[in-house]
């Protein structure tokens, strides 16, 4: 009678079950906290750095329309995409609350 040195069947699709688990996580978590897919809207207390318009390489498209903000005093910088009219009413130093889900811009609220 001889042992056998193989695992039993179950182990290797336990292990492939908790891969494909592992898997399937991360990717919910890239899509909802790096693409804003199924993001909840959140609120921050930020100050306006920069703008920026882009114009597009292709004809057919628009130019593009970027914000600069900073989360509090000494908070991390994000870039936001937003519309022409809020990109022309926002100035560099500008305070407010900022609106966004995921990295989508939704609103801004200046305090004046």
């Amino acid at each position: 009678m001889s042992l056998s040195t193989t695992m039993p069947l179950s182990i290797y699709l336990a292990i492939a079950m908790l891969i494909a688990l592992a898997a399937w996580a991360c990717s919910r978590l890239y899509q909802q906290h790096q693409q804003g897919r199924n993001a909840v809207e959140k609120t921050a207390d930020i100050t306006i750095l920069d703008k920026q318009a882009i114009d597009s390489t292709c004809q057919n498209e628009q130019q593009e329309y970027w914000i600069w903000v900073k989360k509090g005093q000494f908070g991390p910088k994000r870039e936001f995409q937003v519309g022409i009219h809020y990109f022309q009413a926002l100035n560099p130093g500008d305070r407010g609350v900022l609106t966004y889900r995921g990295d989508k811009f939704v609103h801004f609220a200046l305090k004046r």
